[in-house]
């Protein structure tokens, strides 16, 4: 398999998306607007007062699984804590909705006791996520805001990175559910949904990917710097 090229500051955003679109939904959680023509991401960034080392951080890491050692030098965790919250209200406000709405749809109309099974399964799951997300906003982003601020505290990212948990984990065993035993009398529609599933669940682990390998990491060494 070809690596994917690292992206620069100094390219144009439609060529970005052209030769990746898988990329669109973080460039939505960056605030990247759509109709920015032949713009570049230096130049867009400027504009609507992004960290454009943040973006291409997180966008290279995400596309190669390299981390820059350079780059993540120049990023601050808050703008990593930006994006996290994005992601968050993406997930709990858009896409989890969706794939509910969907899934509803596409369940069999003949009365089956599966469908309330698999519904309730899935809503066990947004749930749980939800609990995770909430978690990460009321406790974790505000420690790292504090520590930035150079405000004392008791908590520490190590206490976040021990009990970290991936919360992608339901979904795959949804999708197994219905890939191997549910029939429907629509399953185009269902076809639609196991897609879906299947890019949330990549989209979620690349979320705890960035998670456990850029902020907490980063998090790290600044406690470190701090404690000497």
């Amino acid at each position: 398999m070809i690596q994917p090229r690292k992206l620069r500051a100094d390219d144009e955003i439609i060529d970005i998306i052209n030769d990746d679109y898988t990329i669109l939904p973080l460039l939505s959680r960056f605030s990247i607007p759509l109709g920015v023509g032949n713009e570049t991401l230096a130049r867009v960034c400027s504009r609507y007062g992004i960290d454009v080392d943040a973006l291409l951080l997180m966008l290279n890491y995400i596309r190669t699984g390299i981390i820059d050692s350079q780059a993540i030098g120049k990023v601050s965790p808050v703008e990593v804590v930006a994006f996290l919250k994005n992601s968050h209200d993406y997930f709990i406000n858009y896409k989890f909705a969706h794939i509910r709405k969907n899934l509803i749809a596409a369940l069999d109309l003949e009365p089956n006791i599966s469908n309330k099974l698999i519904l309730d399964f899935y809503d066990t799951f947004v749930k749980k996520v939800q609990e995770h997300f909430n978690h990460e906003e009321e406790t974790v982003f505000p420690y790292i805001d504090a520590l930035m601020s150079g405000r004392a505290t008791s908590y520490s990212i190590d206490t976040f990175r021990r009990h970290h948990e991936e919360v992608g984990d339901a979904l795959t065993e949804l999708k197994n559910i219905i890939l191997r035993y549910y029939r429907t009398t629509a399953p185009n529609l269902m076809y639609d949904v196991l897609v879906d599933i299947y890019n949330c669940e990549e989209d979620l682990a690349s979320h705890s990917d960035i998670e456990n390998n850029l902020l907490i990491p980063m998090v790290l060494d600044i406690e470190n710097r701090m404690a000497k």
